[in-house]
């Protein structure tokens, strides 16, 4: 394992050391992984994402510049491939597929409550936009700083809190108009027992 940082791997790949792009693969190939999973809930095409995203950065390789920081760089990158497949299949529709996830896929008899409501609260997030699920993601599970986020998206770090306050609460109500306004997960488990 090289102990260059990922910065550093990516100016000598941008210098000609291809070969160390399997490094930046190693690393990041899982982040990426899980960022196309969550944003579209869809293994095989997540897993055709990363390897676009990583050809893409062979490709464009020169236009890496070292002061910039390499996550925003990639996620920069991620987000363009995902919404390039989304435009080419014109098939993500996420209030279809939110329709999919509240259908019972077991007898009510075998599923708990919490797997119950963790499938409301998948079906609430795949109902908000694309956008809103990108955000909560890269803040939520990708661990990116509001800073970070406010380069990625073009805007500022105000908008970026605002974006994800609003974003929230799209998802809490959505998750609320799914169980008939018991928004409240601790609520509801304090009510089944």
């Amino acid at each position: 394992m090289d102990s260059r940082t990922d910065t550093e791997l990516m100016v000598a790949v941008r210098s000609g050391e291809i070969s160390l792009l399997a490094e930046l693969f190693d690393r990041h190939h899982v982040r990426l992984f899980n960022f196309f999973l969550r944003l579209t809930d869809r293994r095989d095409s997540s897993e055709d994402l990363v390897q676009e995203v990583f050809l893409r950065m062979l490709k464009y390789r020169t236009s890496y510049r070292a002061d910039a920081s390499f996550a925003v760089w990639m996620y920069r990158i991620a987000r363009n491939v995902v919404t390039d497949q989304w435009r080419k299949s014109g098939t993500f529709e996420p209030l279809e597929l939110a329709a999919e996830l509240i259908a019972p896929a077991v007898s009510p008899f075998d599923s708990a409550r919490l797997d119950e409501e963790v499938a409301i609260l998948r079906a609430a997030f795949f109902s908000l936009a694309e956008d809103r699920r990108e955000l909560l993601v890269l803040i939520r599970f990708e661990g990116l700083r509001h800073d970070e986020i406010s380069e990625l998206l073009g805007c500022s770090v105000g908008a970026v809190r605002v974006r994800a306050h609003r974003a929230l609460a799209e998802l809490r109500d959505a998750y609320s108009a799914l169980t008939g306004g018991d928004n409240d997960l601790r609520r509801a488990e304090r009510t089944a027992d």
